[in-house]
């Protein structure tokens, strides 16, 4: 018989496993809505990484949703298509021209390849959007901005039919209003709209910055509705940070039980979030 000596990463590895086994069981069963986009979705090996992150999440009991955004890869067949673009105080104005660009990039392009990246991982994913068994009705968000949606009703039915069957939803933010139009919604938006209807008891949303930052720039790691008001009032949360925060805060008023901003570049940082004591990025609470 061949002796086979101790490795000290395979002890460590068996010792993180062991020391997991709390969150484990905390989270069997739980619904997490995850919205995914930044830096990983254009990376092939974040991609990878954040498949297999997902299969093993639903391999241990989670039921994971994810929904995802797709603002590089929309841009990039506007300009390659020579579809012109209006603006308004910053913000793309969308238009019917450019709904169709969005659509087939969201629903198509976008979706697809985080469908097969799952499945390539052993995963059962199935792409939607929010036409789709009318998951997302929304009404206009400014009528400045054309067809850019608001979600004003989800019906989760199709979403809870797929966790019966243990397949992955992944879902392009699109919606539908009552007049047939198609609305192009933002990620975060449609995210936390979908989880408070879910009553998930997580919403992680993965950025490309480490959390949210108190004045001295120092990532905290767990703040209050309360907290997140006040720093907004005085301007520590400013720009890019304040539409995630304000959509942490609707999604916990809808149920969600926690919302957690975190670092979508750093590797397995959802398994860090819900499997590990210390967690990744800043978690906020009602």
């Amino acid at each position: 018989m061949k002796k086979q000596d101790m490795n000290r990463d395979w002890i460590a590895t068996a010792q993180t496993l062991s020391q997991a086994l709390p969150y484990l069981q905390r989270y069997d069963e739980a619904i997490v809505v995850i919205k995914f986009g930044g830096h990983a979705m254009g990376d092939d090996e974040a991609m990878e990484t954040f498949a297999r992150d997902i299969v093993l999440m639903r391999q241990v009991g989670v039921n994971p949703v994810i929904v995802h955004g797709g603002g590089p890869m929309i841009n990039e067949m506007l300009d390659k298509l020579g579809v012109k673009s209006e603006f308004v105080n910053g913000k793309r104005v969308t238009n019917e021209a450019t709904m169709e660009v969005v659509e087939m990039v969201l629903s198509g392009r976008v979706n697809k390849r985080i469908v097969q990246a799952i499945n390539e991982q052993g995963g059962r994913a199935i792409g939607l959007s929010g036409k789709d068994a009318n998951l997302i009705e929304c009404e206009t968000a400014n009528p400045a901005l054309g067809l850019v949606g608001n979600p004003v009703k989800i019906d989760p039915r199709i979403i809870h039919s797929l966790f019966r069957d243990e397949i992955i939803p992944v879902i392009a933010p699109l919606g539908f209003g009552k007049d047939g139009e198609t609305f192009n919604i933002n990620g975060d938006t449609a995210a936390g709209a979908i989880a408070a209807a879910l009553k998930a008891d997580r919403l992680l949303l993965l950025t490309d910055v480490a959390g949210v930052k108190n004045k001295n720039g120092e990532v905290l790691t767990e703040l209050s509705a309360d907290q997140i008001r006040e720093m907004t009032a005085d301007g520590t949360i400013a720009g890019g940070m304040i539409p995630k925060t304000e959509t942490a805060l609707m999604a916990i008023e809808g149920g969600v039980r926690a919302v957690v901003i975190l670092d979508g570049r750093a590797p397995n940082a959802a398994l860090l979030e819900l499997y590990t004591e210390h967690g990744a990025g800043s978690l906020i609470r009602g």
